[in-house]
Order: structure tokens, then sequence, then C-alpha cells
């Protein structure tokens, strides 16, 4: 699968980062068809065992990536563009893709911190965020309040595309 794969994923994670970096979204027009496309190709490829394997990864992806989407972490669009490439890379290669994703994303998350003027005080609410996990368990952190949150918010898809890459020549 990873050969079938390559030119469908770089692909649709060029035209998710483009859509983010404009739009400020990732459109279900992209990651629907293309999550259905990577379980029909994994089928026809691979039969009911390569099905089985895309499955896997989808449940991962909505599973670990949800999590960050519940924390506010990360946006829904993000969340179904994981789930669309895991169901054709499967389970193994969306955990190398959501690691160097991480690396990548937290390299850009200081960038755009320090871009925005606002590395201290993203700085103190991660570390508000990782602290509270011990005396409130998981759950959004509540209380930041900045003089205009939308500048915080970035769009993750670059980052995504360059795990997803990367993870390519991981395997």
């Amino acid at each position: 699968m990873h050969s079938v794969a390559w030119w469908p994923t770089v692909a649709v994670v060029c035209i998710a980062t483009a859509t983010d970096l404009w739009e400020r979204r990732i459109p279900n027009w992209l990651v629907v068809p293309f999550l259905l496309a990577g379980m029909a190709v994994s089928l026809g490829v691979g039969g009911l065992p390569a099905l089985g394997t895309s499955i896997g990864g989808i449940g991962l992806a909505v599973l670990i990536t949800g999590v960050l989407w519940f924390l506010k972490g990360m946006g829904m669009g993000d969340v179904k563009l994981f789930a669309s490439i895991a169901a054709w890379i499967g389970p193994a290669q969306f955990i190398m893709a959501f690691v160097a994703t991480g690396i990548f994303g937290g390299i850009m998350a200081v960038g755009w911190a320090v871009w925005h003027r606002s590395l201290g005080s993203s700085l103190d609410g991660a570390a508000d965020l990782f602290a509270g996990f011990w005396r409130k368990g998981l759950r959004p952190h509540p209380d930041i309040v900045l003089e205009n949150p939308s500048r915080l918010k970035m769009p993750y898809a670059p980052a995504i595309a360059l795990g997803t890459v990367l993870s390519f020549f991981m395997v």
C-alpha cells in the first residue's frame, strides 16, 4: 500500500495545506472522499486484511487526535485530515506521521508565537495545561484569556503535511 498511497496523499496534504493557510479550514469535500478512497483502494489492493488495516488506522487517528480536539489543541478539520491519511497509510505509519507532525508542529508553534509576540503567554498556557492534568484530569484549559485569541489559531495542515510526507521515508 505504501507506493500506492504516496501520490494521492501528497496531493491531498498539499491541497489541505493551501486551504488551511488561505481559508483557515480543511474542507470536507477533500477529506471525506480521500478517506473513502483509502478504504476502497486498500480493499482492492489487499483484500479484507488491508481494509481492516485501513479501518484500524482511521480508528487510531480518530482516537488520538480526537483527544487533542477535545482539549481544543486541534481543529476538527485536522482530525478528519489525519483520519483520511490513516485510511491510506494504516496505524503503524500513522504513528510515525503523528510523531513527526508533532515535532514539526511544535517548531511551527514556537515560530507562530514569536511572530505574534505571544510566546510568553503561550508557554504559560502550555505549562498550566500540563500541570492541570495532574490536578484536574484531562480537560481543556478553562481560563486562557488573550487580547486577540484568533491570532493564536495556527493552521496545522502544513505540519500534518510535513509529518506525513516524512513518514513515507521512515517505513
